[in-house]
C-alpha cells in the first residue's frame, strides 16, 4: 500500500470517504486505472470548452463572486446567448429575481414545476394530502419546453430531488444549479452538516473524520 494514501485504503479498494491525505491536491493519481486516457476526454471540443470556461471563472473570481454571479460570468465565457430556468412553483419568486438578473445580458425563459397542470391521479402517484386532488410535478415538460427554445444552458432553481434527475436527464442543453430545495434548512443542504446537533442526533454521523 503507498504511504501517500489513507490508512484505511487499499489499491483494491480506493474510496475518498476513507483518505485522510488528499495528496491528489499535489498531483498525485490515486485512480490510474480510471484515469487512464482521461486528458484525451478533456481534450474533446465540448469538453475543453467547458473546462476552460469553469478554469477561468475560478482563477479570475476566485472568493469573489457569488453563485449567482459566477454563472452569468461562465454564461458570457461560454458566449451563450439563451438560458433557461426550471423552477419549483414554490421558488418562483427567487427565479425571477434570477432571470431579472440574468436577463439584461442573455434571453432567459422561466418555466415552473407545474406547468401543463397534469393531476398527481394520472399517474396514480402518492399525495401529500389524499383527500384532495394535486397538481404533480413536470420536470420532463420544464425540459421539453427548453428544448424547444434552444436554450444553451438551464438552471435549477429548487426542483425536488428526483424531479432534477428527470430534468437533467432530458434536458438537451447542460445543467447547473442555483438553488438546491432544502425545506427544513432554508434550501441549504449543507447546514445539516455544519450543525452539530443536526450532524450528530439527526443524521447519526461522527463529530469529525480527523
Amino acid at each position: 500500500m503507498d504511504s501517500r494514501l489513507g490508512e484505511d485504503s487499499s489499491p483494491l479498494e480506493r474510496n475518498c470517504y476513507v483518505c485522510l491525505k488528499q495528496h491528489c491536491r499535489k498531483g498525485f493519481n490515486c485512480y490510474p486505472d480510471n484515469n487512464a486516457g482521461i486528458i484525451e476526454k478533456y481534450n474533446e471540443a465540448d469538453n475543453l470548452s467547458l473546462t476552460r470556461a469553469s478554469s477561468a471563472i475560478e482563477a479570475g473570481y476566485y472568493m469573489q463572486a457569488t453563485r449567482l454571479e459566477e454563472i452569468r460570468l461562465f454564461a458570457r465565457e461560454m458566449g451563450y446567448t439563451k438560458l433557461g430556468v426550471a423552477t419549483c412553483i414554490g421558488l418562483i419568486r427567487e427565479a425571477q429575481l434570477v432571470s431579472e438578473y440574468l436577463k439584461n445580458e442573455f434571453e432567459v425563459y422561466v418555466i415552473s414545476c407545474k406547468n401543463g397542470g397534469i393531476m398527481k391521479s394520472n399517474l396514480n402517484l402518492p399525495q401529500i394530502d389524499p383527500d384532495n386532488d394535486e397538481v404533480m410535478c413536470n420536470p420532463i415538460g420544464q425540459a421539453l419546453f427548453l428544448n424547444g427554445k434552444q436554450t444553451d444552458l438551464n438552471i435549477i432553481c429548487g426542483l425536488c430531488v428526483g424531479h432534477d434527475i428527470l430534468f437533467t436527464k432530458h434536458s438537451e442543453a447542460p445543467v447547473t444549479t442555483i438553488i438546491v430545495k432544502d425545506r427544513i434548512l432554508g434550501h441549504n443542504p449543507a447546514a445539516a452538516l455544519y450543525s452539530d446537533y443536526y450532524r450528530t442526533k439527526v443524521l447519526k454521523l461522527k463529530k469529525s473524520f480527523r
